[in-house]
């Protein structure tokens, strides 16, 4: 079984939020404890 959890709204606002201010994803990632990989898939 997979331990994936979704993102929630608000993550999802912070990275739009964050990506228009110009943060890459390795930036973001960091900045919401989530790995490169599901920023990248959530921006997709």
């Amino acid at each position: 079984m997979s331990h994936y959890k979704h993102l929630t709204l608000s993550e999802r606002e912070l990275i739009l939020y964050l990506l228009a201010k110009g943060f890459s994803i390795s930036k973001i990632a960091l900045k919401i404890g989530r790995s490169k990989s599901t920023i990248s898939r959530e921006l997709k």
